[in-house]
């Protein structure tokens, strides 16, 4: 099976490569994408030689070229996004993983939906904004969205053997709560972004630290769960230990939870390997080894960004995108100390105020949205 990895050189792609290091009978990579990360994308060429190699930044592209040739690599690097999107679209790519981080993932996953493909998704964004468009060109293409996420594997594994999930009442999305569960909210104003890209429990991109550290994170999840898996009675609940990845109850109040250490391989094989069930290289759980494991109520006062997106889930439409357009913006000019912590739901909170909120049709509803929250979101923060 020939797999494509997009944002290979990020925590989700290299976490693809180490479940296909472990199986590499079964799996072959056929293209690597990366932003600008040449030298880790070299190193993975190396070991995995893929067919084809794209890379955004036109200087990196450069300079991997050069460092390819010299070292006489058997790998293409593609030049333009049209000859990207024809190798996403081939026959010879069988599966797609969405791993880079934000709303730039959101075109080539729709590129690998019309192909029909088999989408192992990671990229919340482009379900967050456009999760009921692309579930109804997945009727029409025959392609596959398979959530490679964590909570929303684990739901997946949970309703393995429930069909059109009609006896589900409940879905249950367990977040650790991140670095300031139990900071006191009067000290928020001083957080700086190495302190909130100290996740506790996982290794991840700075971005989708500082969201988990806000909990909109755990908003946007809600929000991607609602297209996944097309139900509406969805809550959070704070679980510390990053044990149980999410549950689902049951018309009988019976409750299946599924359990794994923090480790994204365990996800992701689930996703390469479904149906069946292939080596992860993750580590195993030993239940015996833990103390205790908590759960408690999110606090949305305290972490406000929660109430924000999941109150939306009633409004729809362009609101996923002006939400998720201008937390991407927040969130970039807090980590470049341009605005305060506590300014990213300020300022998320007023754009949601100023834009007209409309249905999505297209594609281009989306877009625009998305376009249009950007610049109220700069402007305020310019100002």
């Amino acid at each position: 099976m020939n797999i494509a990895i997009l944002g290979s050189t990020g925590s989700i792609g290299n976490s693809t490569l180490e479940v296909i290091r472990h199986n590499k009978r079964e799996f072959a990579v056929n293209l690597l994408t990366a932003k600008s990360n040449h030298k880790l994308l070299i190193e993975q060429c190396r070991e995995f030689n893929p067919e084809f190699v794209y890379i955004e930044d036109e200087r990196a592209r450069q300079i991997f070229e050069d460092k390819a040739l010299n070292e006489k690599l058997q790998t293409c690097v593609i030049q333009s996004k049209k000859e990207f999107e024809e190798v996403i679209g081939s026959s010879e790519t069988d599966v797609v993983v969405a791993g880079m981080v934000g709303i730039a993932g959101l075109i080539p996953v729709h590129f690998a939906i019309k192909k029909g493909k088999k989408v192992l998704l990671a990229n919340k964004e482009s379900y967050v904004v456009a999760g009921e468009y692309l579930n109804n060109l997945c009727k029409e293409t025959g392609a596959i969205i398979f959530p490679i996420d964590s909570e929303h594997s684990a739901i997946h594994q949970c309703l393995n053997n429930e069909s059109n999930n009609s006896g589900v009442s409940r879905i249950i999305l367990t977040g650790s709560g991140g670095p300031f569960l139990t900071r006191d909210a009067k000290e928020f104003s001083s957080i700086t972004p190495e302190d909130a890209i100290n996740h506790p429990v996982w290794k991840m991109g700075k971005k989708i630290s500082v969201d988990s550290s806000t909990l909109m994170n755990k908003g946007l999840e809600v929000i991607e769960a609602r297209w996944l898996f097309n139900c509406e009675n969805i809550e959070v609940l704070i679980h510390p230990e990053g044990i149980i990845h999410s549950l689902v109850e049951f018309r009988d109040n019976s409750v299946l939870a599924q359990l794994s250490n923090p480790d994204m391989k365990i996800p992701i094989a689930y996703g390469l390997g479904y149906p069946e069930r292939i080596n992860s290289g993750s580590s195993q759980l030993n239940l015996h080894e833990m103390k205790s494991l908590n759960f408690q109520e999110p606090d949305t006062k305290k972490f406000p960004c929660l109430k924000l997106a999941t109150d939306l889930l009633p409004v729809g439409g362009t609101s996923f995108s002006i939400l998720n357009a201008s937390n991407e913006e927040c969130v970039a000019a807090f980590l470049d100390g341009r605005i305060s912590y506590i300014q990213i739901y300020e300022i998320i909170s007023k754009v949601l105020d100023r834009i007209e909120i409309r249905a999505v049709q297209s594609l281009q509803d989306v877009l625009e949205a998305d376009k249009k929250s950007r610049f109220e979101t700069t402007s305020i923060i310019n100002n």
